[in-house]
């Protein structure tokens, strides 16, 4: 029976699918702020997280906050939220806080993480009736995908657009982070993908935040280092007095990537709405000429319906003759890439089987 010797209140989160592939569910603990006064206190959160299918196991977490000094007389509350990730299927949670006093706030929900039937094939990362800690470590490395020897190997060059969605904001928000990040995670993730080169790039501040040349893996601590010297929000007086500045860098950077000596499977472009005041001069992509092979735009936009006319690095991949998904759920990035590097894997094999009869 729950009890109430720490007033408090409780507020579950419905289990989320994340681009990660993941459940996300958790909770929004509230507790007023004269329960909390004092010279200091600490808040102890026990709770278990019970599958419905395997009752016997449940997985258990904790989590300790140290709470400042507090007015006698303080008003209003604090917030406090917690997470863990699941896997499909349906859950017991039995919560619980505790002060130093002894005073306990006790809590319990039921939780179902469930897909559509049109998703039931997507490639979850945990398994039905798993709990996992929710990963904090946006960068965190990725183990090597086991690699089929009936596939051919592919070699694909990534370049990411490391922007915020809103194309007004000063700052890269954590979601827009974690969702490109997963975009790359899902096609080194591909076991038909042997070797990858990633650039990430910032159309906004005009330069190449980090590169990384035909690898088996990705390095994503190194990745993420390199993007901690992004700053959206200064201004560069010199960019400010560089008329068509951004589109003159997507020039170079296309003309660069595209016509270098290292020949990919595929070209991948990946990132939000790149609106520029002028696109690419079709002049000027002329002179890259075609490449001779796929090129894509995974096009990360959580509102389609808001910006539907197409973008400068779209016009570009258009004139490759690519194709562009757009990516507003985590279901469009999974069938989208499951579908690009089928397409890339069978103009490899169409081309190798040309070549062999020359």
């Amino acid at each position: 029976m729950p009890r109430k010797d720490l007033p408090c209140t409780v507020t579950p989160n419905k289990p989320a699918l994340g681009f990660d592939l993941r459940f996300h569910a958790g909770y929004v603990l509230v507790v007023p702020l004269r329960e909390l006064a004092g010279t200091g206190d600490r808040l102890t959160i026990v709770f278990r997280v019970t599958p419905a299918a395997d009752k016997g196991h449940p997985t258990y977490f904790t989590q300790s906050i140290r709470v400042p000094k507090i007015a006698e007389n303080a008003r209003g509350s604090s917030s406090l939220n917690g997470w863990f990730d699941l896997g499909e299927g349906k859950y017991r949670v039995d919560w619980l806080v505790r002060d130093r006093r002894g005073r306990v706030c006790s809590f319990n929900w039921d939780a179902e993480a469930s897909l559509p039937a049109r998703d039931k094939d997507l490639g979850m990362v945990l398994r039905p009736g798993q709990v996992r800690q929710t990963e904090v470590e946006t960068f965190k490395a990725e183990p090597l995908a086991e690699k089929d020897p009936a596939d051919p190997p592919l070699y694909v060059k990534v370049l990411v657009n490391f922007a915020p969605q809103n194309p007004d904001s000063s700052v890269l928000q954590p979601f827009d982070v974690d969702a490109l990040v997963a975009i790359l995670r899902n096609i080194v993730r591909d076991p038909r993908v042997e070797r990858i080169s990633v650039v990430a790039f910032s159309l906004h501040e005009r330069r190449v935040l980090y590169r990384q040349d035909a690898a088996s893996g990705i390095d994503f601590p190194a990745l993420g280092k390199a993007l901690e010297s992004l700053n959206l929000g200064a201004i560069d007086l010199q960019r400010l007095s560089q008329k068509h500045g951004d589109t003159q860098f997507l020039a170079e950077l296309v003309r660069q990537e595209a016509a270098g000596p290292s020949r990919p499977d595929a070209l991948i472009f990946a990132g939000p709405k790149a609106l520029l005041e002028r696109n690419v001069p079709v002049e000027e992509l002329k002179e890259t000429g075609q490449v001779g092979y796929p090129v894509y735009y995974l096009n990360y936009n959580l509102n389609p319906a808001d910006i539907p006319w197409r973008d400068a690095i779209g016009n570009v991949v258009k004139f490759f003759k690519g194709d562009e998904y757009t990516v507003s759920r985590p279901r469009d990035l999974w069938f989208a890439v499951k579908e690009m590097v089928s397409r890339i894997a069978v103009w490899k094999a169409q081309r190798q089987a040309r070549m062999a009869v020359q």
